[in-house]
């Protein structure tokens, strides 16, 4: 099985050592120290892990999230996201880590100027996509409007069933960083009534 998160990780790995610990990420509020030492605690550490999805818990992860950051230096942090997950939970990286890896790496090589979107492997671009069928409802769910995603070559799914509609025309990729709420950085072409679109646009979507 050709290993995309090991190599998303690796991407991502290398980019943190090129931009360093201060650069900016789509992710608001967080530098890529911040990213990184989410990844850390994603990983390895679950009793703070869980408060990434439950929000009652949220408080607890981000301070063990600062302790991470701060407990240890740069190259430090760096290196635990490169080794990747503990040997238990490697069985399950390539369903656990694609997609959080993939977006991730967008998230720090968008928040630069200039940006362009990457060439994928065709496998990568249909792991994607096959992961976007599975979440699409879920990560569309806060959407203010019916949504139907297609990417030309691989398909279409219903992010949301509701009237009216907008149809969301994309690569893979593109499609799945619009619905886990990175809109503004995406090159992906909306079609529907424009105030929809632009609501659609400014929505609070993802996990």
């Amino acid at each position: 099985m050709t290993g995309y998160a090991r190599s998303e990780r690796r991407a991502l790995a290398d980019l943190f050592v090129e931009v360093g610990p201060d650069a900016p990420t789509l992710c608001e509020g967080w530098s890529t120290s911040d990213l990184a030492a989410h990844l850390v605690i994603r990983e390895r550490r679950p009793d703070a892990a869980a408060g990434i999805l439950i929000k009652p818990l949220a408080g607890y992860t981000a301070r063990v999230q600062n302790q991470v950051k701060q407990g240890r230096t740069w190259t430090q942090l760096v290196e635990s996201v490169r080794s990747g997950p503990p040997a238990p939970l490697r069985v399950v990286d390539e369903a656990m880590n694609t997609v959080e890896y993939f977006v991730h790496l967008e998230d720090v090589r968008r928040a630069r100027p200039g940006w362009e979107p990457r060439a994928l492997d065709a496998g990568l671009e249909q792991a994607l996509w096959s992961r976007l069928k599975l979440m699409a409802r879920s990560l569309m769910r806060r959407a203010p409007v019916g949504v139907t995603l297609t990417a030309p070559g691989f398909g279409t799914v219903v992010g949301k069933a509701q009237q009216p509609q907008v149809t969301l025309t994309g690569a893979p990729g593109e499609l799945l960083l619009f619905a886990f709420g990175r809109q503004g950085s995406t090159r992906v072409d909306a079609s529907g009534d424009p105030d929809l679109v632009a609501r659609l646009r400014h929505a609070q979507l993802g996990l």
